[in-house]
């Protein structure tokens, strides 16, 4: 599979501010992000994901999936996944994440969304299993989709379309300065895949 770059400043920080954040755009072909995104569909263990909200607990119509190194255990919104081991295409995804990124992973959330409706509210990958400011990276694949990013202090709100075959990078103290989300949208039909690659520590 042949990368290639594109007219994305992959050093440009697309943050004013107390972290990093830097968008590579899209870094493979579309065939070869077309095959990903059939793969995954097919391939992942998708299960609905489930949440403890005021003590009850609710289940999403987005689905998640948890990968890693070996069983680590991930706890959020007060609910705890174990990892399953790596398949072949994740494995092929976290070499070009850490390619690309100069970093390294040992786990990897997932999420599909089915169409624009379903989304993500405003949030901070915060949770104590994560490694303190690590880096997470981002595929998207499928459906393009509008990333938010919002300061937790001065309110200041960046976007980023976030294109198929498409690879985002969070990095320093970005999670303890800033929210992002995955605004809901009734234009997309489609689904969009996102693998979310990061380092737990315990």
């Amino acid at each position: 599979m042949e990368l290639f770059d594109d007219a994305h400043d992959t050093e440009r920080n697309l943050l004013p501010k107390d972290g990093v954040v830097r968008y590579y755009g899209k870094i493979m072909d579309r065939p070869a992000a077309d095959r990903y995104r059939d793969i995954l569909l097919r391939t992942i263990d998708w299960k609905n994901d489930e949440a403890i909200i005021f003590g009850k607990k609710v289940i999403t119509k987005r689905k998640v999936a948890w990968y890693g190194d070996k069983p680590f255990e991930y706890t959020y919104s007060k609910i705890t996944k174990e990892a399953l081991p790596w398949t072949k295409e994740l494995l092929e995804l976290k070499d070009i994440a850490e390619r690309e990124t100069g970093e390294t992973y040992n786990s990897c959330l997932l999420n599909l969304y089915h169409t624009g409706e379903e989304g993500m509210a405003w949030h901070s990958d915060g949770e104590t299993d994560l490694k303190k400011d690590g880096a997470i990276a981002s595929f998207s694949f499928g459906a393009e989709r509008k990333f938010s990013f919002k300061h937790k202090a001065s309110k200041e709100k960046i976007d980023v379309m976030l294109e198929h075959g498409s690879l985002l990078l969070m990095a320093g103290t970005t999670q303890t300065h800033w929210l992002h989300r995955l605004p809901p949208t009734k234009l997309v039909t489609s689904p969009r895949v996102n693998l979310t690659f990061r380092t737990i520590v315990n």
